[in-house]
């Protein structure tokens, strides 16, 4: 009993501290009063339970298991961290930890994937953003909490662990084998398109990743042998969980000469932070921008995203983000373990919320993937002026010239016309591509370079026509 009474005082004295320190709210006579009252009622039925329960009980869990219900009242991002789940907590935005490479949320009482990280072993698995995660070792998650839930996901390097996954499409659960590994994070890819194009992809926001932006765009400029130089440059967030703050401001930093990245708003409206862009450093003021959002575009990737958006910086394409625009803070109770609180709330740089909200592309475009685009073409065979014999052409030809003209225009109509017939026979067939595929090979299938990417390439063609589109007026 003394201990249970001792791990008591010891949380009272914790929520007492805490709460003066992020609300300036008056502690009335009768708050403290009924504040007492409800401590005297928690200590009078953990008595009980010690003293008359069946068999004997373990007071240490009995009072975590109350500090964690206490802290499901409040938000999913709130959780009272024990010794496991703190200790692993420090391997998370190191760039190395062990794991299955999947960010998670819980929704209804359903663990739920905002997104699998790259390479991980859970993406080569063939894991999806929205997938549910019902089982883990075939015991059911539904009703667990996300901590606990989280805590059964970890475990030692090279050990399996087995997924009950529902999924839209499903007949019932499906289980997905996965093994444990190091996770390695590559948090930036990049590569040269169409000569002038600069692609940039950020997986997460971890230590580093803005100078890891800046050496890419260094390299692909070294690369530009057209005399045009960088034309343009698109930041690919999809699928982006977040990660930390500070690298969200120095990604922003690097496309924005001044002004505010970010600020929160906390119990008390009046008392806000406000993160500002870092005026030195490398700076890409005037190459054209377009970031790449979807539905798992999270947290830090949204803060970018605001930003940029806000300040006409860049256009945002994609899908709604995921909408995580809350603050957490760890506060330690004591070297081992600890509670995480939700303190605030993000907002853009024109005092727009994320939270729940999300960011809201300029343009919305489907992800589609290219082959499906092609493979579903609507071939036109529309009979043009050139397509008339002996048509006059806009410039006087010499006779070389227009035998040049007549073959190249012969061969692009049999292109055309044997483009237009393997349709026909695809449609015939139903051929269809399966778009999703589950493999535990490196090579996973689902992978799309970005030369074929839709929205990649949609975006180049938006950056391709900048100059034109902004000098039109309505």
């Amino acid at each position: 009993m003394k201990r249970g009474l001792l791990s008591l005082l010891l949380l009272a004295s914790f929520v007492q501290p805490l709460s003066s320190a992020l609300a300036a709210e008056p502690n009335s006579e009768a708050a403290k009063k009924s504040r007492y009252e409800k401590l005297e009622l928690f200590n009078k039925v953990l008595y009980l339970i010690e003293s008359q329960y069946y068999r004997e009980v373990d007071t240490e869990k009995l009072i975590e298991g109350a500090m964690n219900g206490m802290m499901n009242t409040l938000d999913p991002h709130s959780a009272f961290l024990d010794r496991d789940i703190f200790a692993k907590m420090q391997e998370e935005t190191s760039g190395e930890f062990g794991g299955l490479g999947i960010e998670v949320t819980q929704k209804d009482g359903l663990l739920v994937i905002i997104t699998p990280i790259e390479d991980s072993p859970a993406y080569k698995a063939g894991i999806k953003p929205g997938d549910k995660i019902v089982e883990i070792n075939h015991e059911s998650m539904v009703g667990v909490s996300l901590e606990q839930a989280i805590d059964h996901l970890r475990g030692k390097t090279k050990t399996k662990i087995i997924l009950g996954i529902a999924r839209e499409g499903f007949d019932g659960v499906k289980n997905f084998e996965l093994t444990r590994e190091i996770v390695y994070l590559k948090p930036v890819k990049s590569e040269l398109l169409n000569d002038n194009y600069a692609y940039i992809r950020l997986t997460q926001f971890q230590k580093k990743s803005a100078e890891y932006i800046i050496e890419a765009i260094m390299k692909i400029r070294t690369q530009i042998k057209d005399k045009a130089g960088l034309k343009g440059i698109v930041l690919d967030l999809r699928s982006n969980p977040g990660g930390l703050l500070d690298e969200a401001v120095d990604v922003s930093s690097i496309f924005l000469k001044d002004g505010i990245v970010v600020s929160t708003e906390g119990r008390d409206p009046k008392n806000k932070e406000i993160r500002y862009v870092k005026k030195s450093g490398h700076k890409e003021l005037d190459v054209p921008v377009v970031v790449l959002i979807n539905g798992s575009t999270a947290s830090a990737s949204e803060i970018v995203s605001g930003a940029l958006q806000d300040s006409k910086r860049a256009i945002i394409m994609g899908a709604q983000s995921f909408g995580k625009g809350s603050v957490q803070s760890v506060a330690k109770i004591d070297d081992q373990i600890g509670v995480k609180l939700t303190i605030a709330q993000y907002m853009t740089p024109s005092g727009k919320k994320i939270q729940a909200v999300g960011i809201k592309p300029d343009v919305i475009i489907d992800e589609v993937e290219a082959e499906f685009v092609d493979n579903n073409r609507k071939e036109s065979t529309f009979i043009r002026e050139k397509d008339l014999k002996n048509h006059l052409t806009a410039t006087i030809e010499t006779e070389e010239e227009r035998k040049i003209r007549e073959e190249t225009e012969l061969r692009e109509r049999i292109e055309r016309t044997e483009r237009y017939k393997q349709l026909r026979e695809k449609k015939k067939k139903g051929k269809t591509k399966e778009v999703v595929s589950v493999s535990n090979d490196d090579d996973d299938n689902r992978k799309i370079a970005p030369k074929d990417d839709y929205q990649v390439n949609q975006a180049i063609n938006y950056l391709k026509n900048i100059g034109l589109i902004k000098s039109l007026k309505f």
